[in-house]
């Protein structure tokens, strides 16, 4: 489980995809520098699993679906990647419960500057509109925010400096995809009308 407070910004080193999955290696200088194999690492919002390690990097295999679903699958070196380690027991919930479990990726539409923010307006996948509600939590490249507004299926977010500075998202051009999280709380809810009706 993540919150989608990212700790670090890592940088892809190295691609290699063999077809049926892909191995990327991301250093990150100075964070998780006790990972452990096995562990779990939100990488732009998708749960990915250390699978090497090497000196200030490691490694992860991403299987072709997962390529295919996220936008892990333009994944190429020198591209910068929001970072999250699992969340611990004894942790604070600073964001909002997260899987890691990518639902859709959405293209960033419009960008509207302000003097101490920046509204984000992406268009949504129609299919997971309805787990979206203004002021609910979504996921965006593993970035817990609050949807500010949302019309039809276009939900803005305001990002605050810090957001902008201390994450990809700051870079991000109209046109851009993004990986898409929906509050797995909406998910449940609707599961369990669905099996009482």
């Amino acid at each position: 489980m993540f919150t989608g407070i990212v700790e670090a910004v890592g940088i892809i080193e190295e691609v290699i995809d063999d077809g049926a999955r892909s191995r990327l290696t991301i250093r990150s200088d100075g964070f998780g520098s006790d990972l452990v194999h096995g562990e779990s690492i939100s990488v732009d919002g998708v749960c990915l699993t250390v699978a090497g390690q090497g000196e200030g990097t490691w490694a992860a295999d991403v299987m072709r679906i997962t390529r295919t679903t996220t936008t892990l699958g333009l994944a190429e070196r020198g591209r910068a990647v929001n970072l999250e380690r699992a969340l611990r027991a004894d942790g604070r919930l600073g964001g909002h419960i997260m899987q890691g479990h990518v639902d859709g990726r959405a293209e960033l539409i419009a960008r509207d500057s302000q003097d101490e923010w920046d509204d984000f307006t992406f268009a949504l996948p129609a299919d997971l509109v309805r787990y979206v509600v203004p002021k609910g939590s979504i996921a965006l490249n593993g970035v817990s925010l609050t949807v500010a507004a949302l019309d039809g299926s276009h939900a803005t977010v305001s990002l605050i400096p810090t957001t902008l500075s201390d994450t990809t998202l700051g870079a991000l051009r109209t046109g851009d995809l993004v990986n898409v999280e929906v509050d797995v709380m909406g998910k449940y809810v609707e599961s369990m009308l669905a099996a009482r009706s």
